[in-house]
């Protein structure tokens, strides 16, 4: 009988795939938010005759931040 409470055996487990996914999902939902943000800041530039804060890339980042963990969390 083998005595496996002295010597437990070392259990790898594999988080590389659900990273890659994960960043393959943020990455088609950036690419998807991008054209609308550009759109929506193009839009209130030319609405305001100013600047917004943030910028079209940044918006479409942080779009892609909200939706991606949704995704993984249903």
């Amino acid at each position: 009988m083998t005595d496996f409470t002295t010597d437990t055996p070392v259990l790898r487990r594999c988080n590389a795939a659900p990273k890659r996914e994960y960043y393959a999902y943020f990455a088609l939902i950036f690419a998807a938010t991008l054209p609308l943000s550009m759109l929506t800041w193009a839009l209130k530039t030319a609405r305001r005759m100013e600047l917004p804060e943030k910028g079209p890339i940044a918006s479409a980042w942080s779009q892609a931040r909200i939706i991606t963990p949704h995704i993984f969390s249903a």
